[in-house]
């Protein structure tokens, strides 16, 4: 009460703010319109916008005042950080909130993992909100770290910083009705419900928004994103470090469709947040692609908050909170400083605030470790194929899609081996969380590789050891050395190590600053490319060929799934059926 009534009297001219940000050009959500004027401050929120004084000024003269930037949909696990050096990394790009879904470490550590992102990520001059993770594990094809069902979510409902549930990826099972997941959507009928929905359409789509999913980011071709606005989803335009849809889907925003988007990154990794940046970059990307900076603006501000309930957020103007972005200008976005709850947090090309230690006094690392496998017999990956059509997974650059392909292989019965001239490397899912001792076996197309190996503990989304190679040797040196370092990356040529990069938080997160982080995933991004790798990312398309719900056929712990039919099959194929023909 004592704060609000200040507020009224700083907005009144009564009293004096706290603090007064002077000179600037204010960036209008609402109208879309830029505007001169000051804005008061008092006790973390904006009092008034107009002619203000006060004792305590911000000099924001020549340039633009933004609302802080908000990603609606970012998985903190990828970025290989900490929440406090995530927190480190993104401020200075604006961010002032991002929606994390943490079901990346709920497959490998269960409510122990959400607990940990929760805490480590409290009391940061970034706030960060989370959905619950609908899908652990994300399908029963794959071995996960943990199952967590309804009551495991509810457990966490009336933390202050859940705002909803994550990504419902298991769209099968909400279109057949099944109990399991529709507990879990019921139970947050009252708070955003996000949607994971590749290439979904018609009646199918009709049953899976009619069931309260109310967003979908995985929209990849214009037809598609316009099928689900019209059915009342909320498109996040997703422009990550595999991911990058922007392109396609920008003709889709419209003065009059433009509330009903947001950017964000989904999936990006520690040297694109380096070089390239965060949701500046976003706002950049679509501008120069003849976005209208305000529109642009709103996608990244008003509009993710209003989707997730955070009234406080997403404009400058009285009541709201006193996140600010002040940048140079839309041509292209540079931020200059950064305001948050009121205060300064970064000015002058520096951070203003002390930042939390890396894991919190209650946590050790080794408390974070999760690595349960038995020892590898150095035949592990010997593969048996039988007949001469055998089913691969063929990458598709720049998507998480697949292609089912259909191989000839000269021999009928027997091993198969690597065919460098096609293109055709071994890959394997190796379980890593209940010694079970499952390893799945596949064929895949697109690395390009020429010798060597790369293993990694971040496959989506149960974060078994994923890997692919030329030769067994070096397939077992890299998943044996992951294993060994409790979680990584790894590239290994001639049996031996060439670069790691150490993830020791739950084999997905390191406590480093980010500029570490950064140098160790581009060694080993660097290393892989030294084995001939054609892909720009090869560790990131790597770790969506275990992600069972994205189609078309992907590999787990149990084996190749179709995700068409959502089961799995075998390598060998019969002499009817298969996949698209591949030489």
């Amino acid at each position: 009460m004592e704060r609000l009534k200040k507020l009224i009297a700083v907005a009144a001219g009564r009293e004096t703010p706290d603090l007064v940000v002077k000179g600037g050009r204010i960036a209008n959500t609402f109208t879309a319109e830029i505007m001169e004027a000051d804005i008061a401050i008092s006790d973390g929120f904006i009092a008034g916008i107009g002619h203000y004084d006060g004792p305590r000024t911000f000099d924001a003269r020549g340039r633009i005042v933004c609302p802080g930037f908000i990603d609606g949909h970012i998985h903190l696990e990828s970025t290989m950080l900490s929440p406090p050096e995530l927190a480190r990394a993104v401020i200075p790009r604006g961010t002032t909130a991002i929606v994390a879904d943490p079901h990346e470490i709920a497959n490998v550590m269960g409510r122990r993992g959400i607990r940990f992102l929760l805490d480590a990520s409290a009391g940061l001059p970034l706030d960060i909100y989370f959905t619950l993770p609908s899908c652990v594990p994300a399908t029963e094809l794959e071995t996960s770290g943990f199952t967590l069902q309804a009551s495991d979510l509810l457990a966490f409902k009336n933390e202050p910083r859940v705002v909803g549930l994550a990504e419902v990826m298991n769209y099968p099972a909400v279109i057949a009705g099944e109990n399991f997941i529709l507990e879990k959507i019921a139970a947050f009928a009252d708070r955003a419900v996000d949607g994971h929905a590749p290439l979904l359409a018609g009646k199918e789509l009709n049953t899976y928004v009619a069931a309260g999913i109310r967003s979908d980011h995985e929209c990849t071709a214009l037809g598609e994103a316009r099928e689900k606005l019209r059915r009342g989803m909320h498109i996040m335009i997703r422009e990550g470090t595999l991911a990058k849809n922007m392109k396609a889907l920008l003709p889709l925003v419209t003065p009059r469709t433009v509330q009903h988007f947001s950017l964000v990154s989904d999936d990006l990794h520690p040297s694109d947040l380096l070089e390239r940046g965060h949701l500046d970059h976003l706002l950049n990307l679509a501008i120069k692609a003849g976005t209208d900076p305000l529109s642009a603006l709103m996608m990244v501000t008003k509009n993710t908050a209003r989707y997730f309930g955070l009234q406080d957020r997403g404009a400058i103007a009285p009541g709201y909170r006193a996140d600010m972005a002040i940048i140079s200008s839309f041509d292209p976005v540079e931020v200059h400083a950064v305001i948050k709850n009121g205060r300064a947090v970064f000015d002058k090309g520096a951070l203003t605030v002390e930042m939390p230690p890396s894991l919190p006094a209650s946590y050790r690392e080794a408390d974070l470790t999760a690595m349960n496998m038995p020892s590898l017999k150095p035949d592990a990956f010997s593969l048996p194929v039988r007949g001469n059509r055998i089913r691969a997974i063929g990458l598709i650059p720049n998507e998480l899609l697949t292609r089912n392909l259909t191989i000839e292989i000269p021999r009928g019965e027997g091993i198969f081996e690597t065919d460098l001239a096609r293109d055709l490397l071994k890959i394997a899912v190796v379980e890593r969380h209940h010694k079970t001792g499952n390893i799945g076996l596949g064929v895949v197309r697109g690395f390009g590789f020429r010798r060597g190996a790369i293993a990694s503990s971040v496959a989506h989304d149960s974060h078994n050891i994923l890997c692919v190679g030329v030769s067994d040797t070096d397939m077992h040196a890299a998943v044996t050395a992951v294993a060994d370092m409790k979680g990584g990356l790894v590239v290994t040529e001639g049996g031996k190590v060439t670069a790691r990069l150490p993830l020791p938080i739950g084999g997905l997160m390191s406590n480093a600053p980010l500029a570490e982080v950064a140098r160790g995933w581009e060694g080993v991004r660097q290393a892989a490319k030294s084995l001939g790798c054609t892909l720009e990312e090869p560790f990131m398309a790597l770790s969506f060929l275990a992600l069972p719900v994205i189609p078309e056929l992907k590999i787990t712990d149990r084996g190749l799934v179709d995700v068409s039919q959502f089961r799995h099959v075998s390598l060998s194929l019969n002499n009817g059926g298969g996949g698209a023909s591949g030489q």
